[in-house]
Parts: structure tokens; sequence; C-alpha cells
């Protein structure tokens, strides 16, 4: 009896131990850590480019002095409404003191030439009416005369022109700084007391004031070579303003520039679009230099099957997008996928899962521990 006790109890030990084992083992292999998944959905998708700008007028004038002198006034302010005519401002003209000696003198020259003819015509008027020279010579000596007169007039003007800026003697004619355009004024750069320089073909003059019509505004930005060429004139943009977050403004893209300029390693093209700006429809006064964000709304789907780029993985080898789908508990499978349009969040599924489909969340890991 002892002999079967013993066995029994040696039997029994041995199935505790292997059951264990067998405990263990299976706990061993419950995985660690669980993958969350999520679905796919409908949603709508739009793939978009933001420009960053400024909004400017689309022309400005820039109103520059016929003469050189000194601003003796200033008429008007900048941000003033004004039209074609109006004055700004105000030159007084300061003769460069040669030019002046030189005009000074040649008036001198011009008077005793016309003395010396008009002695020369008076005499040979005399001998003409008693028939003692021809009338060829007479209106010869005629001639020299008034031409005398008319060196004398010119010489007078240039005086008057050098001293006074006008040859009538009233300096109005080119001193007065008027406006050439209707439109508002942007900038005076100069103030009273600044001498400035006359445009003329070898040099640009100094701009006495900045005109441009505000009701014409322009969108201008940069585009990375990445995204310049999914862009085509006419295309609609949504320009939203620093200054003004709470309006939108209508535009569409009539520019865009054939070559790039390189900035900081990356190759930039210049934009422009023209700005709905309406005038009294309720808009706050957009004023130039804003800096601006221009939306282009380069592909657009509505009510797609898709998912976040983030469940996405890519083919070491090929590249190509994939997603692993769950078919069991812990248990995935890979399914290749064909990709449309994409926000940069949301990427279209045109064909590899569905929408009851649990796809894995593959960068998000939580432990076991964690969901206990």
């Amino acid at each position: 009896m002892n002999k079967y006790v013993k066995y029994g109890l040696i039997g029994v030990v041995v199935i505790g131990i292997l059951a264990a084992v067998v405990y263990f083992l299976k706990q061993n292999s419950t995985p660690v850590e669980l993958y969350k998944t999520e679905t796919a959905e409908r949603k709508d998708i739009v793939n978009k480019v933001i420009v960053t700008g400024k909004v400017i007028p689309e022309d400005e004038i820039n109103i520059k002095p016929q003469i050189s002198g000194i601003i003796d006034k200033i008429m008007l302010e900048e941000g003033v409404r004004v039209e074609s005519g109006d004055l700004i401002a105000v030159i007084k003209v300061v003769p460069n003191e040669q030019s002046l000696n030189q005009a000074a003198g040649r008036v001198r020259n011009a008077e005793l030439a016309l003395n010396n003819a008009k002695l020369e015509y008076d005499r040979n008027k005399t001998l003409f009416d008693k028939g003692v020279i021809s009338n060829q010579d007479y209106n010869n000596l005629k001639l020299t005369y008034e031409q005398a007169m008319q060196e004398l007039k010119n010489a007078q003007a240039d005086y008057q022109i050098i001293r006074k800026g006008s040859a009538g003697g009233s300096s109005s004619a080119n001193t007065n700084i008027r406006a050439t355009v209707s439109g508002t004024i942007l900038e005076i750069p100069v103030k009273e007391g600044d001498q400035v320089i006359q445009s003329n073909n070898f040099n640009e003059g100094t701009t006495i004031a900045t005109i441009a019509d505000m009701s014409k505004m322009i969108f201008e930005g940069e585009v990375d070579e990445a995204e310049v060429g999914k862009l085509s004139v006419g295309m609609p943009l949504e320009i939203s303003l620093g200054a003004l977050e709470e309006q939108k403004f209508d535009a569409k893209l009539k520019f865009i520039a054939p070559k790039g300029v390189e900035e900081e390693g990356a190759v930039q093209f210049k934009i422009e679009g023209d700005l709905d700006v309406k005038e009294g429809d309720g808009t706050s006064y957009v004023r130039a230099g804003y800096s601006a964000n221009a939306s282009i709304v380069l592909e657009e789907k509505k009510d797609v099957l898709s998912i976040k780029e983030a469940l996405l993985q890519f083919d070491k080898e090929t590249e190509k997008p994939y997603v692993e789908v769950q078919t069991g508990e812990n248990e995935f499978e890979r399914r290749d996928l064909e990709l449309g349009v994409s926000d940069g969040i949301d990427v279209e599924i045109v064909s590899g899962i569905g929408e009851d489909d649990k796809i894995k969340v593959w960068n998000k890991l939580e432990s076991r521990s964690d969901e206990d």
C-alpha cells in the first residue's frame, strides 16, 4: 500500500507541475501590448495651398518736380483723397549763382546787340526812304533788327526761368506741385525746407508724394516651386488680412511669374491676384501694405472615404502606402492602398479598405496594464 501511495503522490505532484507550466505559458503568450484601431469615415477633403504676402495698390504714382528747389509749403497730408490737379506742395526756386550770372550776361549781350541793330536799322531806314539803298539791303537790316529783339526776349525768358522758375515771371507753372491722377495720398516723404531735384533724363528726381487708387488693390505673394505648377491664371483666391481677422476678401489669380527667384535655398515664384474691394459694402478700410494670406484651392472632393494620414505606412522598397487591418485580437494583415486627394491631415481612399475595417494605429502603442 505504501508503494502505491507513494507513486500516487508523485503523480499528483507531476500533474500539478505540468498544470503550472501550462498556466505560465499561456500567461506569457498573451500580448504585452495591444494596438488601438480606427475606422475610415466619409468627409469633404480640400487640398489647398496658403501663400503669404501683402496687399498693395495696383498702381502707385510718384509725383516728382519739374524744377529743383526747396519745399516752401506742403498743402495736404497723407491719407487725404485728391483729384487730378489738386495742389499738393509749393517749391521755392533757389537759382544756381553761376547759371544766374550767365543768364544775366546773356541778357546784357542781347541788349547791346539790339541797340546796335536798332541804330543800323534807323539810319538805313532814312536812307531807304530817300532811295539811297536798295529794298534788299533794307530788308536784311530789318531782319537783323527783329532777330536781335527776339534774342533779347529769349535771354530774358531764360533768366526768369532760372531766377523764378517760370518764363512769365510767375513761378506757379513749375513750382506748384499738383496731383496728376485721382486717388489717395499714400506717402509724402519730404518736409518743408527739404531740397528737391527735378526729374530729367539723367535723374529720377525727388518724389514729392505717392498717390494710388485704393479701390484697386492686389494681393502679392510668393509660391514655392513645388506648388507653382498646380496654379493657373483665373483661379479663385480667398484673402485674409492680419489686421482684419473677421473679414475675408475674394480675389482672382491674374499673374504667375515666368521666372523664379532663389531665396534661402528655395526657388520662389511671384504671384498676383486682383482683390475685390467694394466701397460702401460694410467692409473695413483696406490699407496699403497689410500682411495677408491667400488660400488657393488646388483640388476638392465631397463625401469621400478617408483616413488620417498618420495611419499610413510605406513599403521600404516600393514606398507604396498601406495600412494594417485587424483580423483578430491583436492580429492584423497588410492592405495596400490607392490614395486620392489629401489636405495634409486626411487622405482620400480610392481602394484597399472599406468603411467597416479596423485600421491599426501603428504609431500609438498602449500597454496592457494601461488598458486594464
